[in-house]
């Protein structure tokens, strides 16, 4: 097949990998255009372009791929499929019905559960133990599309949205190869989704304010499922910290009458913190401008007043 590969993040080069390692022909590669990132403010180029150069694909970056004359350009290039993994723009119809065998869109969830921008941070947010990889024909709604095929995964206790996020794109290039293979021979055909739909809204930064009076499990599963972005965060004397990796506590450790966010040093070696049901022990944070550092470090570094709080302002 003739192929034109939508995709932005790390997340979608396992599958362009794939795709330039296989029997298709990749005719071109359109990724989001190059974002201001970093301390210095510099424009940086998507992983997917990056990968592109290096393996000598026409990049194409548009601001909007509604675009007519972007539109025009995917129609000279002639794709018998479009594609699109974690690309970061809805397709319109003028693009949908290019290609001879549609538009098809690698997705990290089972759909219709966790339709949208986020879902693998929204699944361990939420507490799930199981999701999976959907390979779907798109059509002008949010993850809407027929399915073609569907993989599950277990969540794994310890799993970040980072690990999690690097296992689902590998097995979403290999399921991509499946149903390409499937298309190609005509003994695959799209089914309706089923079942009720949840969402998964994009975050931004701001979204990763830790409430202290949330139970233990959910901050646990909170700070797992913004890890490495955006990232859990609270304030401590105005400095803003970002929390890495918690562990829960026993209920009963601890003085129960203490609010929400007050942080107990134990041993020197430990940093507990007050929740709505009990305690969680902070494994790894990182300071304002510092390098992330163990618990042990960060209390070797600094003197935890008594009654010291983690809080929500500066």
């Amino acid at each position: 097949m003739r192929i034109v590969f939508f995709g932005t993040p790390e997340f979608a080069l396992p599958s362009l990998r794939a795709l330039m390692s296989s029997h298709h022909e990749v005719m071109g590669v359109v990724t989001q255009p190059d974002r201001v990132a970093g301390r210095g403010r510099k424009k940086r180029p998507s992983p997917v372009k990056q990968e592109a150069l290096k393996r000598g694909i026409k990049v194409i970056q548009p601001e909007r791929a509604s675009d007519r004359v972007f539109i025009d350009e995917i129609r000279v290039l002639n794709p018998s499929v479009i594609v699109v993994v974690a690309y970061g723009q809805i397709l319109k119809r003028d693009l949908l019905d290019i290609p001879i065998y549609g538009c098809i869109n690698v997705h990290a969830s089972l759909l219709p559960k966790y339709r949208g921008a986020a879902p693998i941070n929204w699944a361990i947010i939420n507490g799930e133990t199981q999701t999976g990889v959907t390979i779907m024909k798109m059509d002008e709604g949010m993850d809407t599309g027929p399915i073609l095929l569907q993989e599950e995964v277990q969540i794994l206790p310890d799993d970040t949205a980072g690990s999690l996020s690097l296992r689902l794109s590998e097995i979403g290039a290999s399921l991509l190869l499946k149903a390409l293979d499937g298309l190609e021979k005509g003994i695959l055909k799209p089914k309706p989704q089923t079942g009720e739909p949840s969402y998964a809204p994009m975050l931004k930064k701001e979204d990763g304010l830790i409430d202290w009076s949330w139970n233990s499990i959910r901050i646990f599963n909170f700070v797992r499922g913004m890890n490495p972005w955006p990232c859990a965060f609270t304030y401590l004397d105005g400095e803003r910290i970002k929390i890495l990796k918690v562990r829960v506590m026993d209920k009963e450790n601890g003085d129960q009458l203490e609010t929400p966010g007050t942080l107990i040093s134990h041993r020197k070696r430990e940093l507990f913190v007050r929740c709505g049901d009990g305690y969680v022990s902070i494994i790894e944070l990182q300071p304002e401008g510092k390098r992330a550092m163990t618990a042990t470090a960060f209390i070797q570094g600094r003197r935890i007043k008594e009654g010291s709080k983690f809080g929500s302002m500066r």
